[in-house]
């Protein structure tokens, strides 16, 4: 359990829980050991992080050198553990051609060379010379294709040292609390979370809700499907569930189960025992008896409330007759009209003013609605009622959905007839024509007006705000859907830097029971968006670089690597991609995950060197074609990443580059000529507020307490700043 929690914690804070006898200027001799006890321990716990591309602060050294010798180096095997995962450095990354980047044959080349050792294996003879007279040979079937033909050892003897180099990553560890008070902070953040969370998120906030149960609760849990982990928890320790919609209980229920609670997936109800039943019922009873009209809301699940319905047996209970009523709703024996549906029906009838009036009483949800309200509406008297209503009820709608609103509005002030990229909740990612006509510009800048006065005012109050330049272009995580847990990873539509001379893809996988193939692949595009060229299995060598070697098979794990020189590239556009040829998807591989390394050209090294990780995400969505960012060439030249975070359906078998060149580059343009609301935006808003912004150049900080934004926290701040990192990057969506 403690190394579970002290895992997460050093995942998602980059903190290192202290033992309390390490927190202040007392030392316990029998707890902790004589001071200075474990210095030696300590510093080769820092130099073994350095070689992960970590380090710890100057705090955290002088804490641990503090504590006895066993202490400091019980704490280092957990930590190395968890960064070294955090970095991909857990796994063994072997390659197919052993001197990869070096000495990667012609592919024809090395497709013939395959050929040729089958001839003269007697297993395989016959049948290879068989397919070629037939003029078709499957390099499935040649014994020395996609298999690793040398051991991991043998691929590390082949490779020099890496040379250190000033860009080599160093990501510093900080000193934490009491791994308790550390355990709560996280619990807190994660279950009062103003965003959606990811998948990855969700899963761990189950975990801490039910080690939590007992303690301090958040004030207030905007978000659905983190309320339903938490009453899980909280009805195993016997409270009371926290409830005001039947949704949420139909959430409850699912979490019970182990299944989704964001109700995109059907889940299997298990049988429940008595007690439970009755805390579901009655909480139904209470929501509809307090108020009737949310009746209305279990016809947008039918189906779950129906099996639910079975196995809570409400006709057992006739004391809560409201829930019973839940599921006639549900089998179509009682009528509840919904809400939407009355909405439909007026502006079906053409009353843009009526509907307006009603929507007024669903502020969210006439938000979500005011472009179609503005479209449709046909009489200058119509759009400025739309306006007026907006402007009346902003206040009391979510910070996300105004920022989402702001955003959405921005990206329409374009022509029409342009393409339009749809994104599910799980990263699936689909392309349409854009038939809408434009939002009006006089009422859409009048929106956009009150919107900026309202994420104005909701704004905390900022005396000094120190900024990294390289925040400014992190698009603001709207929801975590927007993104995967991983190292250095940004929401989506964010930009940062790529500094460096040789990019260095990776992408590592382990089937969980069929034989599974993924390909590494990277697409070169031109500023139109064609194709340029591209590095694959079928195509191993290019002008920009080299790919390490098809691996068809992953029941230890497997590797593939492209090495690209930047400087060489001829498009404007370089996009890796992860395509599924044969076997488990993402989410049903045992392990799957993507990166990107960055090193200085006389940098040597092994194919993976974990301090030259700039980022590595999980790939864990539906689709079979994996985008994960594309990288783009400025005018002046230099290069950034763009964060997707997206998947194609792709084909169930055999996806290759070759095949989705033309829905890759549609896709891509649609994301990439799409502006995001990002960090800029907020501290602009504040700038104009009278906050003092002050530009970090990257050494010394200033004295006194500051709210420090950057990508990673800076030694020296005054202990009573405020930082936001891309860890807890959602604190700064208002409330």
């Amino acid at each position: 359990m403690r190394d579970t929690l002290e895992q997460l914690v050093v995942r998602h804070t980059h903190r290192v829980p202290l033992p309390a006898q390490a927190v202040g200027r007392a030392v316990s001799a029998t707890a902790a050991g004589p001071a200075g006890q474990g210095a030696v321990a300590a510093r080769q716990f820092d130099a073994a992080l350095m070689s992960v591309g970590f380090k710890l602060s100057a705090r955290v050294l002088e804490h641990l050198s503090g504590l006895s010798e066993g202490t400091v180096v019980d704490t280092a095997v957990r930590t190395l553990r968890t960064v070294r995962q955090m970095v991909g450095d857990h796994v063994e990354h072997n390659v197919y051609f052993v001197d990869f980047p070096a000495n990667v044959p012609d592919t024809l080349d090395f497709w013939l060379g395959c050929i040729a050792e089958a001839l003269t294996d007697d297993r395989v003879r016959d049948s290879t010379l068989v397919r070629l007279s037939e003029g078709v040979v499957d390099l499935l079937t040649l014994p020395s294709y996609g298999r690793y033909r040398h051991t991991y050892a043998e691929v590390l003897a082949a490779h020099d040292e890496l040379a250190p180099a000033l860009g080599d990553r160093t990501t510093v560890l900080h000193p934490g609390g009491p791994l308790e008070d550390e355990v709560t902070a996280l619990y807190l953040a994660l279950a009062g979370s103003s965003t959606p969370l990811g998948e990855d998120a969700l899963g761990d906030l189950r975990f801490l809700a039910g080690h939590c149960a007992d303690g301090p609760q958040p004030a207030a849990m905007p978000v659905r499907e983190n309320r339903a982990l938490v009453n899980r928890a909280r009805l195993a320790v016997g409270a009371e569930p926290l409830l005001d919609t039947v949704t949420d209980v139909l959430r409850l229920a699912c979490a019970l189960s182990d299944g989704d609670v964001t109700l995109r997936e059907p889940t299997r109800f298990r049988a429940l025992s008595r007690p439970v039943r009755r805390a579901l019922l009655a909480g139904l009873d209470a929501v509809v008896a307090a108020s009737p009209d949310k009746l209305a809301d279990v016809t947008a699940h039918r189906e779950p409330f129906k099996r639910l319905g079975e196995r809570l047996h409400p006709h057992e209970y006739p004391r809560w007759p409201r829930a019973a009523d839940v599921f006639a709703v549900a089998r179509g024996e009682k009528e509840a009209r919904s809400f939407d549906s009355r909405v439909e029906e007026l502006l079906g009838a053409n009353d843009v003013l009526g509907a307006v009036r009603l929507l007024k009483a669903a502020p969210g949800r006439l938000f979500r609605s005011v472009d179609r309200l503005l479209r449709v509406a046909a009489a200058q008297e119509e759009r400025d009622a739309v306006v007026a209503a907006a402007e009346e009820v902003v206040g009391q709608v979510s910070g996300r959905v105004v920022l989402s609103v702001r955003e959405h509005l921005h990206n329409r002030a374009g022509v029409t007839g342009e393409r339009r990229v749809f994104v599910g909740r799980s990263g699936r990612a689909r392309v349409a024509h854009d038939a809408r006509p434009p939002v009006p510009p006089a009422e859409r800048e009048r929106l956009t007006a009150a919107l900026d006065d309202e994420v104005r005012r909701r704004l905390p109050a900022v005396d000094r705000l120190l900024v990294d330049p390289d925040v400014l272009d992190v698009a603001l995580p709207l929801s975590g859907k927007a993104t995967t847990s991983g190292l250095g990873v940004l929401p989506r539509g964010s930009l940062s830097p790529v500094d460096g001379e040789l990019l260095r893809f990776f992408t590592y996988w382990r089937q969980t029971e069929r034989s599974t193939d993924y390909d590494l692949s990277a697409l070169m595009l031109d500023a139109d968006y064609g194709t340029v060229g591209w590095l694959s299995y079928t195509r191993l060598t290019e002008v920009e670089g080299e790919h390490s070697g098809d691996i068809t098979d992953a029941p230890d794990g497997a590797s593939e690597f492209i090495n690209l020189r930047l400087g060489a590239v001829r498009g404007a556009f370089v996009v890796p991609q992860v395509n599924i040829f044969s076997g488990e998807g993402f989410e049903e591989a045992a392990e799957s995950f993507f990166g990107f390394m960055l090193r200085d050209a006389e940098q040597a090294g092994r194919p993976f060197e974990p301090r030259t990780v700039r980022m590595k995400s999980e790939l864990r969505g539906t689709g079979r074609v994996a985008l994960p960012l594309v990288f783009l060439r400025g005018p002046d030249g230099r290069w950034r990443a763009k964060w997707l975070h997206l998947y194609l359906d792709g084909h169930p078998e055999a996806n290759r580059v070759e095949g989705n060149k033309a829905s890759v580059a549609t896709l891509l343009r649609g994301i990439v000529e799409r502006d995001y609301l990002t960090v800029g935006y907020l501290t602009g808003l504040l700038a104009e507020s009278g906050t003092t912004v002050i530009r970090w150049d990257g050494t010394a900080v200033p004295d006194g307490p500051v709210t420090f934004v950057g990508l990673e926290r800076p030694e020296g701040l005054h202990p009573g700043s405020r930082v936001i990192t891309p860890g807890n990057l959602r604190d700064v969506i208002p409330d």
